[in-house]
């Protein structure tokens, strides 16, 4: 895993997988080489992900991994002021 010290940030790769990048949702929300707009469009991935996985927990198909999901809504709050519970999807899998 990278530093998040490191000078430099591989924006598109964090984009794709967070979690390479930044050890926590709070690392990330730390980070001052990312701008309020980016932090919030990786953390929402992240939440994306993590989503999916709990579903695969739930299925019986994970590895039995602990789920980071209350973390990364509290780095999104932290970055929004308080998560938009209006565009929260209804379910892990996003849909209605």
């Amino acid at each position: 895993m990278a530093s998040d010290q490191d000078t430099t940030l591989d924006l598109e790769r964090a984009r794709l997988d967070p979690a390479s990048i930044f050890a926590s949702p709070a690392a990330l929300v730390e980070d001052e080489r990312l701008t309020r707009e980016q932090k919030v469009e990786i953390l929402r991935r992240w939440q994306y992900d993590a989503s999916e996985l709990a579903v695969a927990e739930e299925e019986g198909m994970g590895g039995g991994e602990s789920s980071i999901l209350p973390d990364i809504f509290k780095a999104l709050d932290a970055v929004t002021g308080g998560y938009d519970v209006e565009h929260t999807p209804p379910t892990k899998h996003g849909g209605g």
